[in-house]
């Protein structure tokens, strides 16, 4: 494809919004393909995958561009630059192309990037392209696994749909979007993956509630919980409620369903999607208090506990996450899973059950936190089994859930 300067500068543009002015990347790209209506879906796509594959990338396009800190359009456009060089290489469909002849782009040394991305591809975190603290703890928490856990993490994540069951089937979805564009996902039975990316958003399937975005692996937390009829179940961390709405679809509209968040606009936004979706059963409530908490004690039959965490699992959609996170972050986020871990579980019923999940591919939010929890309450809780989805070997982004037992 032919580069347009118009493109390019869209391009900086964006990446100016989200390293200068520390926005996140989905958002700075929806608002910025709806700023001109004269792009067409060329256009369009061109400008949403430079965006994301510089992000994903940046250390790598820093290293060969030969720029430590980016700070002025230049800067951009020289990075903007050095990767068109080394795109049709890294990503596997071709050789080195030659830069227009313009002025923004005269100080790029082609030569001297291929040499740079020679060296670069010998240094897994520059090749890789992750800070070196995150680089340090993978191998440190995950040993030889890391490396191929980092680069499925670093390869475009597939667009997957759960088919929401109150209102369709995956074969009804499936006739409707084109059989031929879409496909199962084994062993995930409401999901149907696309084969090209398409605004779902806009589509008469997600207007008419018949499915929801939503990663496979995301998709086997709800079931996880050991979903009945009738049950009052509890999604204590419920943020915009992707799982609420499974669980109520698994439940057909039975029992109840109270969607729990300390953020209330994340559950507005989800009465929303809860009336779009055709769900009856589900309630919201704000958490402001512990109280509100300890008011709920014994009162689930089901609990999920989806906790916030450092999002080391779903790098593949937030590709900037991983140059905005801070080694603080992860140590007062694991204290804050533990106060949820550790005090929400009260919600339960004796002889109910509680999922424990994360979006971390890494053991100490995850693993470590649940055995710390059976340790200091073996009396009350137990085990009843675990599981992990890895990017490298599933497909899937990187989810961690834990079936416990209130006895």
């Amino acid at each position: 494809m032919k580069i347009h300067r118009g493109l390019i500068f869209a391009v900086v543009e964006g990446l100016q919004h989200i390293f200068v002015r520390n926005r996140q990347a989905d958002q700075v790209v929806e608002q910025l393909l709806k700023s001109n209506k004269k792009w067409g879906a060329r256009d369009r796509s061109f400008i949403a995958e430079n965006i994301y594959e510089i992000v994903r990338w940046w250390r790598l396009v820093k290293y060969v561009s030969q720029i430590e800190k980016v700070k002025e359009e230049a800067d951009f456009l020289k990075l903007a630059g050095s990767w068109q060089l080394i795109k049709p290489q890294h990503l596997g469909f071709g050789e080195y192309a030659p830069l227009p002849d313009w002025p923004e782009f005269a100080g790029i040394d082609a030569e001297n990037v291929a040499q740079r991305y020679s060296e670069a591809l010998q240094i897994r975190k520059i090749a890789q392209s992750v800070p070196d603290w995150i680089d340090e703890l993978g191998e440190r928490e995950l040993g030889k696994s890391w490396s191929a856990e980092l680069s499925a993490l670093n390869s475009p994540a597939p667009l997957i749909l759960r088919v929401n069951t109150l209102k369709s089937s995956v074969t009804a979805v499936r006739q409707l979007l084109g059989e031929e564009n879409t496909e199962l996902v084994p062993n995930i039975p409401d999901a149907v993956l696309l084969r090209k990316r398409q605004n779902i958003i806009g589509s008469e399937a997600f207007k008419s509630g018949f499915v929801e975005v939503q990663d496979a692996g995301s998709q086997l937390i709800a079931p996880y919980l050991d979903i009945q009829p009738n049950l009052s179940v509890i999604d204590a961390c419920a943020g915009a409620g992707g799982k609420s709405l499974h669980l109520a679809a698994l439940l057909q509209n039975t029992g109840s369903v109270l969607a729990m968040d300390i953020a209330g606009l994340k559950l507005a936004e989800l009465k929303k999607r809860a009336s779009r979706n055709g769900v009856t059963n589900l309630e919201t409530m704000t958490i402001q208090f512990d109280s509100d908490i300890a008011k709920l004690s014994q009162t689930a039959d089901r609990l999920l506990l989806d906790v916030p965490c450092s999002g080391l699992g779903v790098l593949r959609r937030h590709p900037d996450s991983k140059w905005k996170l801070k080694p603080a972050f992860l140590d007062q986020i694991r204290g804050v899973q533990w106060h949820i871990l550790s005090s929400y579980s009260q919600m339960v019923k004796p002889g109910g059950k509680m999922v424990y999940a994360t979006c971390s591919i890494l053991p100490s939010e995850s693993e470590d936190q649940v055995k710390r929890f059976l340790k200091e309450n073996k009396k009350n809780w137990q085990l009843i089994s675990q599981q992990r989805t890895s990017p490298a070997k599933d497909g899937f982004d990187g989810f961690y859930m834990a079936l416990l037992e209130r006895k």
